[in-house]
C-alpha cells in the first residue's frame, strides 16, 4: 500500500484521519512538532510511524527523506498560512490535500493550478466538513432548481467533541472581526461570532438535538457558493457548541475585538480549549449539521433542508471523512491534476459507506413555501401587478436590487429629531441599494442611500401589511392602481399602543412600472410640522457585485 505523510497526524482531527488511513492498509507517517506525542500515538496504532516536523519549516528535505505517495496537512490553523507546503509538493511531484477551513487559503489555492498541472499532480484544499461535505450537500439540494435565493449552513458540535489548539485558534482568528458576506445581491459585511441565532436540529421522525445557539463563522463557502449556484444566492454559515454558556460567552468576548479593545482573541486558544475540556461533562455526545436552501423550481417556491445528526461521539469523525475518501481517489490515480478547492470534488452519495459505519443519520426534506407577503395579502390582485413590481415583492430568503433616488427633507427644526431617530437619508441624489431578507413570512428591507442605511420590517396582520420602524408600527391597505399599487395608512401604534389615526404621519406611497423599471414615490409628513422626507426614484439593476 501507499505511504501517506500526515502533518498534525496525532492532533484532534489528524489522529482520527491517521487511524482511518492505517486501518485501510496504508503506511502512515504521523508528523508533528512534538516527537513524544507522535511516538505515543504510533505505539498504539500499527502501520503508523512517528516523525518530528513543522509545516512552517523547510519541508523539501522532509519530503526527500520520507518520499511519501501523498501529503495530507491536518495541522492548521490555515488562517494566514502560506502555500509553502503545497508548492514543495508540486516541486517534488507529490500529490497533496488538506483539511483547511481558512477562507483565503482555500479560495486562493487556484493560484497553484498551472504549476500543479505542469507537474501532473493533484492539489486539493478544504477536504473537510467545509467546503467538501457542504459543497456536496449544496449541489444535491440545488438539483432541479432554476434559481437559488439563499443558503444557510450551520454546525453544532457536541461539547465532548475534542479538537486541537489549532482549531480553537482558527475560530478565534475571526471572532469580532469583519466577515465579507454576499447578501442582497451585493457584498456586505458581518462580524465574526455575532448575529446569534437558535437552530433546531431535528429529524423527520421527531428526534432532535434541541435548539442550540449559533454564531456567524468565516468559512470558504461564503466565497465559493454564490458563484457556483444559479441566482447567486446569499450564503450564511453559523457554528457553535451545544452549551449555551460557551457560544454566548464567546459572543460576549467578540465585542472586545469589534470595539477595538483587543486586536484579536487568537492568543487565547489554549484557554478556550481548556474551558471546553473543563465543561465537557456537562454536554452530550451528539453533534449536528444543517444545510438549508431556498429557491425556485418550475415556478414553485421551495425550501430544501439537509439535516445530519451524529451520536455516540462520532461527530468529530465527519471533518476527516472527505480527506479519507479523496486520499483513496488520489492514490488510485482517478483525480485530475491541478490545484483547486475540494468544494466540487465529492457527491453526497460518496459519504454513504462512511456514514453507515458510524452513528450518523441524515436526510433531505423539501417543503413548498407559501406565497410572498404581498401576494398573500393582495390575493388575486397581485397577478395584475407589472412584472417589475410583482418581482420586487416576490422575496424568498434573500434578494437585492439597485437604482437611484432623489431625496428631499423637511426644513422644520422639529422634523430633524424623528428623521435622525429613523435614520432617514440626507437630501440630494443618491445611488440606492435595497436588500431584502425574508424569514418566517417577515420581510426586512434595508435601504442604503449612498451607503447610509435605514431598515424596516414588513409583516401581515388581519389582511394588512404592517411596516415597523423600531417601536413604530404602521398598518397599510394595499390598493391596486393599474399595474402598480398604492399604500393607504389605516392605523398606527407606538410600542403596540394604538394611537388615533388623526395624529398619524401623512404617508403617501406609490409603486409602478416604467419601461421595465420599478418606480416609487414615498412622502412622509407630520401634522402641524409638514414634510419629514420625500424620496422617489427607480430600482431595477440586480448586478450589485461592486
Amino acid at each position: 500500500m501507499s505511504t501517506i505523510l500526515v502533518l498534525g497526524g496525532y492532533g484532534g482531527f489528524g489522529a482520527r484521519l491517521s487511524r482511518r488511513l492505517a486501518a485501510a492498509g496504508h503506511d502512515v507517517v504521523v508528523a508533528g512538532r512534538r516527537l513524544a506525542s507522535a511516538k505515543a500515538f504510533c505505539a498504539a496504532h500499527p502501520r503508523c510511524r512517528p516523525l518530528q516536523a513543522d509545516r512552517n519549516d523547510a519541508v523539501a528535505p522532509m519530503l526527500e527523506r520520507v518520499r511519501p505517495d501523498l501529503v495530507i496537512d491536518a495541522a492548521g490553523p490555515f488562517q494566514g498560512s502560506s502555500y509553502d507546503l503545497p508548492r514543495a509538493c508540486i516541486a517534488a511531484a507529490i500529490p497533496y490535500l488538506d483539511l483547511a477551513d481558512g477562507r483565503a487559503f482555500v479560495t486562493g489555492i487556484g493560484e497553484l493550478d498551472a504549476s500543479a498541472r505542469a507537474a501532473g499532480v493533484t492539489i486539493l484544499a478544504g477536504a473537510s466538513s467545509v467546503p467538501a461535505l457542504s459543497g456536496a450537500v449544496v449541489r444535491r439540494l440545488a438539483q432541479g432548481m432554476d434559481a437559488v435565493t439563499a443558503v444557510e449552513i450551520a454546525i453544532s458540535a457536541s461539547n465532548r467533541a475534542t479538537a486541537g489548539t489549532s482549531v480553537a485558534a482558527a475560530i478565534l482568528s475571526y471572532v469580532g472581526k469583519p466577515i465579507r458576506l454576499w447578501r442582497g445581491q451585493r457584498w456586505s459585511e458581518g462580524v465574526g461570532w455575532q448575529e446569534l441565532r437558535r437552530e433546531r436540529f431535528a429529524m423527520a421522525d421527531g428526534s432532535s438535538l434541541g435548539r442550540r445557539w449559533l454564531a456567524l463563522a468565516d468559512v470558504p463557502d461564503l466565497d465559493l457558493l454564490p458563484a457556483r449556484l444559479p441566482g447567486r444566492p446569499a450564503v450564511s454559515f453559523r457554528a457553535g457548541t451545544e452549551l449555551t454558556l460557551q457560544t454566548i460567552g464567546l459572543w460576549c468576548a467578540s465585542w472586545s475585538v469589534r470595539w477595538g479593545w483587543l486586536s484579536s482573541l487568537q492568543g487565547l486558544a489554549r484557554w478556550l480549549l481548556l474551558a471546553q475540556r473543563l465543561t465537557a461533562r456537562w454536554g452530550s455526545d451528539r453533534s449536528g449539521m444543517i444545510v438549508r436552501m431556498f429557491g425556485l423550481a418550475d415556478g414553485r417556491r421551495l425550501e430544501r433542508c439537509w439535516t445530519l445528526v451524529a451520536a455516540d461521539g462520532h461527530g468529530p469523525e465527519i471533518p476527516v471523512l472527505p480527506a479519507a475518501i479523496l486520499a483513496e481517489r488520489i492514490l488510485s490515480g482517478s483525480t485530475a491534476p491541478g490545484a483547486r478547492d475540494a468544494g466540487t470534488a465529492l457527491d453526497l452519495t460518496d459519504f454513504e459507506p462512511s456514514f453507515a459505519g458510524l452513528s450518523i443519520r441524515h436526510e433531505v426534506r423539501e417543503s413548498v413555501e407559501s406565497d410572498a407577503l404581498y401576494a398573500r395579502i393582495m390575493g388575486s390582485c397581485f397577478a395584475q401587478l407589472a412584472p417589475s413590481v410583482a418581482g420586487l415583492h416576490g422575496v424568498l430568503g434573500d434578494a437585492g436590487v439597485q437604482g437611484r433616488a432623489v431625496v428631499r427633507r423637511g426644513r422644520h427644526p422639529v422634523a430633524r429629531a424623528p428623521a435622525a431617530l429613523l435614520g432617514l437619508p440626507a437630501a440630494g441624489e443618491h445611488v440606492l441599494h435595497v436588500g431584502f431578507s425574508e424569514q418566517h413570512g417577515v420581510e426586512r428591507w434595508t435601504r442604503a442611500f449612498s451607503g447610509r442605511r435605514f431598515a424596516s420590517e414588513f409583516s401581515e396582520q388581519d389582511g394588512y401589511v404592517v411596516e415597523r420602524f423600531g417601536p413604530f408600527r404602521f398598518r397599510f391597505d394595499l390598493v391596486n392602481e393599474g399595474d402598480g399599487l398604492r399604500m393607504v395608512l389605516r392605523g398606527w401604534s407606538v410600542a403596540r399602543l394604538l394611537l388615533p389615526l388623526a395624529f398619524a404621519p401623512r404617508v403617501s406611497a406609490r409603486e409602478w412600472d416604467e419601461a421595465g423599471l420599478f418606480c416609487f414615490d414615498v412622502s412622509i409628513a407630520l401634522p402641524l410640522i409638514g414634510l419629514l422626507v420625500h424620496y422617489q426614484g427607480w430600482l431595477g439593476t440586480k448586478d450589485c457585485a461592486g
